[in-house]
């Protein structure tokens, strides 16, 4: 089922979304500074581009740093991508059949604001890992 699901996802939304964080990852790994910011929006790109199946959960060994680092990613990117996801998620909603879809986008905003510190794990494995 959620092989069905992903595929869907990837024609009505995903790969618009792939593409916003794959051009904010392009330009975040410009400079030296941005390159872990970048290969954040590359990671999360992946998981907006199949996000049936998996979850994100919290890691233990983030401290300060990523806290740090989820302000500079807010500013820089966070926010132009969480509006891609409130868009694209009040589009789907207009139709009976795009309200998971659109829910599923609503989800994703805040792995979108706030991705330093968080793991993606499939769905199966969350509990296993605490």
């Amino acid at each position: 089922m959620k092989t069905i699901l992903n595929v869907i996802w990837l024609i009505l939304s995903g790969f618009w979304l792939f593409l916003g964080y794959l051009a904010a990852g392009v330009l975040l790994c410009i400079t030296i500074i941005g390159i872990p910011f970048g290969i954040a929006a590359f990671r999360i790109g992946v998981y907006a581009l199949w996000p049936f199946g998996y979850t994100t959960i919290e890691r233990r060994d983030a401290g300060a740093p990523s806290c740090l680092g989820n302000v500079l990613w807010l500013v820089l990117a966070g926010w132009w991508l969480a509006l891609g996801h409130i868009a694209t998620g009040l589009v789907l909603c207009l139709t009976i059949i795009g309200i998971p879809f659109g829910i599923a986008n609503f989800k994703l905003i805040p792995v979108s604001l706030f991705p330093l510190g968080r793991e993606i794990v499939p769905s199966d494995v969350p509990f296993a890992t605490r």
